[in-house]
């Protein structure tokens, strides 16, 4: 670590409360003697004064010790894009709905600045999945994703023909809408709302879900990290298949294609300020209700009234230590 401390702001310009945070964080750590960075598209709206100004590349965060992130779960993967070549920690102030990758929330800015400041957060690592497409037996395109991989018809009216490969045999063919191949990370997003199903972050794994397919065996599958999931775009689809990654990044895929989804090779990680359990993280984020809830015999005695939204209301567990790296800690 170097005596120069830089932070690179990704923020949603297109909401005034996250440019007026942006700059009121820049302020904030500017006075604590770290050195703040934007990407050039963020730049001209946010407004900083002598800040570094970058383009929008893979190498945008070398140098940095975190990327924070001022917006909603879409604008955290944006800045997932520029932090993973570097391995730069990605740390998100929720500004949207659920925010499922965000760590703070905005009312507690105050705090989360602290935390970088004095750096007092673990980071973890999430796995990401690789995705190559071949044609006419050759690669045409690579991608990443770090909550989902999907593929999916370009023609409202058709169906995409695909047959399904699982570590190099034939699974199923389908006639759907498409097909899902989630992370852990992702299982709460597009895998998720398609009936897939919640996997803990520290478990490895990658889901399969088929969407609104024809076929009486369409369930989703969780398979091993460790697996290599391939879908064939039979040929006689009369359109083309679209890959999109993260809902980000997209590839046209023609009929013959060859998807072919593994594990990353190059992880996203992740700067955590509290050692939440993610069944708590599940509760707040939802609103599911827990009212009735009395514990198991580990647990102090309460009142019955108490119960009532208490996961919902209880405060985070302490910050970790200052200087930590507890890669693969639990949310």
């Amino acid at each position: 670590m170097t005596d120069e401390r830089t932070v690179l702001l990704v923020v949603h310009t297109g909401r005034s409360e996250a440019t007026h945070l942006a700059r009121e964080s820049a302020a904030k750590l500017a006075h604590a003697g770290v050195g703040v960075r934007l990407l050039a598209p963020d730049a001209e709206d946010v407004g900083v004064d002598k800040a570094e100004v970058v383009e929008v590349t893979p190498t945008a965060a070398e140098g940095c010790e975190m990327v924070m992130v001022l917006g909603g779960d879409g604008t955290i993967l944006r800045g997932a894009e520029v932090a993973r070549a570097s391995g730069t920690p990605v740390l998100g102030v929720n500004l949207g709905h659920i925010g499922f990758l965000a760590e703070s929330e905005r009312d507690d800015l105050d705090v989360t600045i602290d935390h970088v400041v004095h750096r007092k957060y673990a980071v973890e690592e999430r796995m990401t999945l690789d995705v190559t497409i071949t044609y006419n037996g050759g690669v045409v395109a690579s991608q990443w994703a770090l909550n989902e991989a999907s593929i999916e018809k370009s023609a409202r009216e058709r169906m995409l023909e695909m047959v399904v490969e699982v570590d190099g045999r034939p699974l199923s063919r389908w006639g759907a809408d498409g097909i899902v191949a989630a992370t852990p990370t992702g299982s709460t997003a597009y895998a998720f709302s398609a009936g897939g199903p919640i996997v803990w972050p520290e478990l490895e794994a990658m889901l399969v879900v088929p969407l609104s397919a024809h076929a009486l065996f369409s369930r989703p599958l969780v398979v091993s990290p460790r697996s290599v999931v391939a879908v064939e775009l039979m040929h006689r689809n009369t359109e083309p298949g679209v890959l999109w990654c993260d809902g980000r990044r997209t590839e046209e895929l023609p009929p013959g294609a060859r998807v072919e989804v593994r594990r990353g090779v190059q992880p996203v990680r992740l700067a955590r300020l509290h050692r939440g359990l993610f069944t708590d993280r599940l509760v707040a984020k939802f609103g599911l209700p827990v009212q009735g809830w009395r514990g198991g015999l580990d647990q102090p005695p309460r009142h019955a009234a108490a119960d009532v939204g208490a996961v919902r209301r209880k405060r985070p567990t302490p910050p970790v230590d200052e200087h930590s790296d507890d890669v693969g800690a639990t949310p």
